[in-house]
C-alpha cells in the first residue's frame, strides 16, 4: 500500500475506499488485528542507548582505575606478586559493582518511560473510543482537538479552524492552517495542507483524519532514521558531583605525596609507602557519587511515579527541591474537576438541578418544585444547545471510565441526560455540518446543525423551512453577550436593551460569589452553513457548574506554608470564583481581598519597582490568559524565585517550557503540554505536587549525605595514615587494606542511604538555594570533624594494641583496620537529620542501611578468616582481647558523632 504518497493529492472518498474504511464506522476489531499483524505497532525505532558491553569498559575509564592500574604495575615491577593481584582484583571488584549499580538505574529509567503512554481518541465500530496511540492502524479514523500531538500520518476528512505545529519537522516557526481539500501533487510536506504529521501538534481547532502510515512508514519515522545515539542525559547534579570529585583528586594526590615523603623520610619502605599514597588517593576519592547519585535520582523517580508523579526529566528531580513558588491552575488542580450543572438562570426565572457528579437523573426544580424541561420551551432550548454544542460522550450512566472530553462539557451532557436529552438522538435530527472550535482566546464555540424537517424548541413562531440551519453557541459571558441582540423569554424574542445587559451581568457575577463556573448559551438559526456565526445571536441564559475543591488541598497548601512554599492560583474563572475557591483552600482568609486580572500582568516593564513588589506577593489572579501565565513566571524569575507551574492546554506550553519545573495534567491536559513539562501528574491532584517536591528535597538530601558518609570515613582514613607516617610508626592500616575497605565499605552503605526515604519532617523547613553547592562550608567542617574522630580512634587503638598491650604487630594491624572498617559502619548513623529522634529516624527505619550492614560485616568476617584472603590482605585472628577493643573503639566516633548532632 503506498497510499500516504497519494493521499493529499486524492479526494475523501478514494482515499476511504484505498483504505477499506467507513469514516462514519471506522475499522471493524477484525480489521484492526489483521493490520497489527501486517504493519506492526505505531511506534518509531527505538533509540540505539548503550550495550552492556559499553556500560562495562566505561567503568573502567575513570581516573581511579588509572591510579589502581598505576598502582599494580608498581606492584609486579617491586615482584609484589600478590599484592599486584589483589589490585587487579579490587579493580574488578570496583568496575562490576560500579556495572551492577549502572544497569539497575537504567532499568529503572526503562521502567519508567513505559509508564509514560500517550492515547488517541478514535472512532471504531461505531463508536468514539480512547486507544493507545502504539495500536494505530492505517484506516483508523482519529479525532483532534486543539492540544492534541498527532499520533500518526493522517489525511484530513474534517477540520475546523484547524492549525497544527509543524516546527519539528518542517522548520516552519508558526501555525499551519489545515483542511480537508485535496491538492496538486509534488508539493514539499509544509505545503500539504490536508496531511497532518506524527509528532506534530494542533495549536487551535479540531478535525477528524484517517491514518495513512504508522511508525517508521511515517515521516517522522523517515527522518527517525537518521538519528544517530542519543546522548546519554547529564544532569546538573551530576555535573557537580564530577567537579566535587575531580577536585578531590587533585588535593588528594597532593596529600598523597605528602603522606608518601614523611613516611620515606620516617624510614617506611619506598614500595610501600608508594603503594600506601595510590591506595590513599584511591580511597578517598568518592568515584561512586556519579553511580550512587544516579541510582538515587533513577529511585526516586521511580517512588514518584508510584505516587501519580511521572518526571520527563531527570535533571528536573534536583530542582523540585529547590522549588519556593507554585503557580497553579484552579480546575482539576485545587478542584475536583468533577463539574455538576447545579443551577440554571433563564430569561425571568431560575432552576436548581439536582443529582451529584456522575448520576444521569436528577429534578429540575424552580422554587422548590420540580419542572418538566419538555414542557417548558426556554428550558429545553438551553439544554439542548448544550448538548449539541458540545465534543464529550457519555455512552452509559456511571460509567466514569468511558467519558471522554472535557469535564464541563460531560456535565451539560449529564444535564441534558437528566430532561432526557440525548446527543445521538438529537444528531439524527439536527446532523452537524460543520464546528467552530474553542479556542482560549475567543473563550466561546459555536456548532452548526442541519435543521430542515424539525419541530424547534426554542420559539414558537419559527417554522421550520427547508434550508434551515440551527447555530448552537456556548462560552464565558464577556465573549457571547455582546454578540447577542435579542433574548429568548416566555417564546419570545426580545431586544437586549443596556439594562437587562446589566442585569444578566449581575446575575452572572452573583453565580460566581457562589463558586460556580458561569457558561453562557445562546443560538440562532440561518439560511446558510457558512453563515458567520457570532452575530446577531438570541441569549438564552446562564448555567453554573458546581466543581467542589479536592478534599485534600487545603492541608497541601498548609504543607507548602510550613515548608516556605508560596502557592499563587491562576484562574480563567471570575475574580468572586477564584475568590470563593481561594478561601476554602486556605489561600486566602479575608473575602474583602482585591482579586486583580490578568490584565495587571500585560505591561509589566511599565511599572515602578514598588508596584512589581506588589504583584509579587499577590495569591490569586483571575481572568488569566496563558501569556499572561508567562509574564508573571518571568517577573518571579527576574527575582530569583524557582517556579513550579502547571499547565493542561497547548497555549500552557511557552509557561511550562519558561517555568523551572513545568507540570502537565495527566488526566486532562493536552499531549502539547505533556510534551513541554518536566513533570506530568496522573491524578491532576494538588497534592500531588507536593510529594513530589518533599522527594525532591529528600533525593538531594540523600545525596549530601551519602557524599558527607565516603568523605568522612575516606578523610580518616588518610589522616591515620599521614599521622603515623610523619611519626614513622608502622602503619596502621595497609595498602591492600585500603582498597578493600573502598569497595566494601563505601560502596553499600552509600547505596543504601542514596535509597531511603528521607526525614518525615523535610517540608518543615525552607527550599535549600538552588545555588548551594552539595557540600557548603558547614558540612566540609563536619567531613574534618568526623575525620579526625575517626583516625584518633584508629591511631589511639593501634597505639594501645602494639604499645599497652605489646600485641605483634600483624594483630595489631588486624584490630586497627577492622576498628576503622567497624566505626565507618557505625558511621552511617552519624548521618541522621540532627532534627530527627535518637533511635527512631530516618537512617533507622531504613531497612536498605540494616541490609547493607549485614553485607558488609560478613564481608569483613570472611576477609578476616577465609584463608588466601586474610592472607592476602595480611590479616590474623585479632583475639577475644582484640576482638573487645574492636568492638568498644568503634563505637566512639558514633558517640561523638551524636554528641556532635546536639552540640551543633
Amino acid at each position: 500500500m503506498d497510499i500516504e504518497r497519494q493521499a493529499s493529492t486524492q479526494s475523501i472518498t478514494e482515499v476511504c475506499q484505498n483504505l477499506t474504511v467507513n469514516a462514519d464506522q471506522g475499522l471493524t476489531i477484525a480489521q484492526v488485528e489483521q493490520r497489527q499483524q501486517r504493519y506492526g505497532l505505531n511506534q518509531l525505532q527505538k533509540v540505539k542507548g548503550r550495550t552492556l558491553w559499553q556500560i562495562l569498559i566505561d567503568q573502567f575509564k575513570s581516573p581511579i582505575i588509572g591510579l589502581l592500574a598505576i598502582a599494580a604495575l608498581l606492584s609486579f615491577a617491586f615482584q609484589e606478586w600478590i599484592e599486584g593481584i589483589a589490585i587487579l582484583i579490587a579493580i574488578a571488584l570496583n568496575a562490576g559493582i560500579g556495572f551492577i549499580t549502572e544497569i539497575k538505574a537504567v532499568h529503572s529509567m526503562e521502567a519508567l518511560q513505559k509508564l509514560t503512554q500517550t492515547y488517541a481518541t478514535v472512532r471504531r465500530v461505531g463508536r468514539i473510543t480512547s486507544v493507545n496511540t502504539e495500536e494505530l492502524v492505517p484506516g483508523d479514523i482519529v479525532l483532534l482537538e486543539g492540544g492534541d500531538l498527532v499520533p500518526a500520518d493522517l489525511r484530513l476528512l474534517e477540520s475546523s479552524k484547524l492549525q497544527a505545529d509543524e516546527s519539528a519537522l518542517t522548520g516552519e516557526s508558526l501555525p499551519v492552517s489545515k483542511d480537508s481539500r485535496q491538492v496538486e501533487a509534488n508539493l514539499p510536506l509544509a505545503e500539504q495542507k490536508n496531511l497532518l504529521f506524527k509528532g506534530t501538534a494542533i495549536t487551535r481547532g479540531s478535525g477528524m483524519g484517517v491514518v495513512i502510515a504508522t511508525g517508521m512508514r511515517t515521516e517522522l519515522g523517515k527522518i527517525s532514521k537518521l538519528m544517530a545515539e542519543a546522548e546519554a542525559e547529564v544532569t546538573p547534579l551530576e555535573k557537580r558531583l564530577e567537579q566535587l570529585s575531580q577536585r578531590l583528586i587533585g588535593l588528594t594526590l597532593i596529600l598523597s605525596v605528602f603522606v608518601a615523603i614523611a613516611g620515606i623520610l620516617g624510614g617506611q619502605e619506598l614500595f610501600l609507602m608508594v603503594e600506601t599514597a595510590i591506595a590513599l588517593a584511591v580511597a578517598v576519592i568518592p568515584e561512586g557519587l556519579p553511580i550512587v547519585a544516579t541510582v538515587a535520582l533513577a529511585r526516586g523517580m521511580w517512588r514518584m511515579a508510584q505516587r501519580n508523579a511521572l518526571m520527563n526529566r531527570l535533571s528536573a528531580v534536583e530542582t523540585l527541591g529547590a522549588t519556593n513558588i507554585i503557580c497553579t491552575d484552579k480546575t482539576g488542580t485545587l478542584t475536583a474537576n468533577r463539574m455538576t450543572l447545579t443551577q440554571i438562570a433563564l430569561g425571568e426565572e431560575a432552576f436548581t438541578v439536582t443529582g451529584q457528579g456522575l448520576e444521569q437523573q436528577g429534578a429540575f426544580l424552580q422554587q422548590e418544585e420540580a419542572v418538566n424541561p419538555s414542557q417548558h420551551n426556554t428550558l429545553q432550548a438551553l439544554l439542548t444547545v448544550a448538548v449539541l454544542c458540545n465534543n464529550a460522550t457519555l455512552p452509559s450512566a456511571n460509567d466514569q471510565d468511558a467519558l471522554i472530553g472535557d469535564p464541563t462539557e460531560v456535565a451539560l451532557l449529564i444535564a441534558g441526560a437528566k430532561a432526557g436529552l440525548d446527543r445521538h438522538q438529537l444528531l439524527k435530527n439536527l446532523p452537524e455540518i460543520r464546528e467552530v472550535a474553542f479556542d482560549s482566546e475567543s473563550k466561546r464555540m459555536a456548532t452548526i446543525h442541519q435543521a430542515d424537517d424539525w419541530d424547534y424548541p426554542f420559539v414558537g413562531s419559527i417554522e421550520s423551512t427547508e434550508g434551515s440551519y440551527l447555530v448552537a453557541v456556548k462560552g464565558a459571558l464577556e465573549t457571547v453577550l455582546p454578540l447577542c441582540s435579542h433574548y429568548l423569554v416566555a417564546q419570545e424574542e426580545r431586544s437586549l436593551t443596556h439594562k437587562i445587559r446589566k442585569q444578566w451581568r449581575d446575575r452572572a457575577h452573583n453565580m460566581a460569589t457562589d463558586g460556580l463556573r458561569v457558561l453562557s448559551l445562546a443560538y440562532k438559526v440561518v439560511d446558510h452553513p457558512d453563515s458567520e456565526p457570532y452575530e446577531n445571536l438570541v441569549w438564552l441564559g446562564l448555567v453554573g457548574l458546581l466543581d467542589p475543591p479536592r478534599l485534600e488541598v487545603k492541608e497541601a497548601i498548609e504543607d507548602c506554608h510550613q515548608a516556605g512554599i508560596r502557592v499563587i492560583m491562576l484562574t480563567g474563572d471570575q475574580p468572586v470564583t477564584a475568590r470563593k475557591i481561594g478561601i476554602a483552600v486556605g489561600l486566602i482568609t479575608d473575602e474583602n481581598i482585591p482579586i486583580p486580572q490578568g490584565e495587571t500582568l500585560e505591561h509589566l516593564e511599565q511599572l515602578s519597582e514598588s508596584e512589581q513588589q506588589q504583584l509579587l506577593q499577590v495569591p490569586i489572579f483571575a481572568r488569566v490568559t496563558p501569556e499572561q501565565k508567562l509574564n508573571l513566571i518571568t517577573l518571579h524569575q527576574r527575582h530569583q524565585a524557582i517556579i513550579a507551574m502547571t499547565g493542561d492546554g497547548v497555549n500552557d506550553a511557552p509557561a511550562l517550557k519558561k517555568a523551572d519545573i513545568g507540570i502537565a495534567m495527566g488526566e486532562r491536559g493536552t499531549q502539547v503540554a505533556k510534551e513541554s513539562a518536566d513533570m506530568i501528574l496522573q491524578d491532576d491532584a494538588f497534592s500531588t505536587i507536593v510529594i513530589a517536591i518533599a522527594q525532591g528535597r529528600t533525593i538531594f538530601n540523600n545525596i549530601r549525605q551519602f557524599t558527607l558518609y565516603l568523605l568522612s570515613g575516606n578523610v580518616g582514613e588518610i589522616i591515620a595514615v599521614a599521622i603515623t607516617s610523619f611519626v614513622g610508626a608502622p602503619l596502621p592500616i595497609l595498602p591492600l587494606q585500603i582498597l578493600f575497605l573502598n569497595a566494601v565499605n563505601d560502596v553499600f552503605p552509600a547505596l543504601a542511604l542514596g535509597a531511603g526515604e528521607g526525614n518525615a519532617n523535610v517540608m518543615n523547613r525552607p527550599p535549600r538555594n538552588p545555588a548551594e553547592p552539595i557540600l557548603s562550608r558547614h558540612y566540609w567542617f563536619l567531613i574534618g570533624i568526623y575525620g579526625v574522630i575517626i583516625a584518633a580512634t584508629v591511631v589511639g587503638i593501634f597505639a594501645i594494641a602494639l604499645q599497652v598491650l605489646n600485641l605483634p604487630l600483624d594483630q595489631a594491624v588486624t584490630i586497627s583496620f577492622l576498628t576503622l572498617a567497624f566505626a565507618r559502619l557505625w558511621h552511617v548513623f552519624n548521618m541522621r537529620d540532627h532534627e530527627s529522634g535518637l533511635f527512631r529516624n530516618e537512617i533507622t527505619v531504613n531497612p536498605y542501611i540494616w541490609g547493607a550492614l549485614g553485607i558488609c560485616l560478613a564481608l569483613l568476617l570472611l576477609a578476616t578468616y577465609t584463608p588466601g584472603l586474610s592472607t592476602v590482605l595480611a590479616l590474623v585472628h585479632p583475639g577475644v582481647q582484640g576482638w573487645t577493643l574492636i568492638l568498644a573503639a568503634s563505637l566512639i566516633p558514633l558517640f561523638w558523632g551524636q554528641f556532635l548532632k546536639r552540640w551543633l
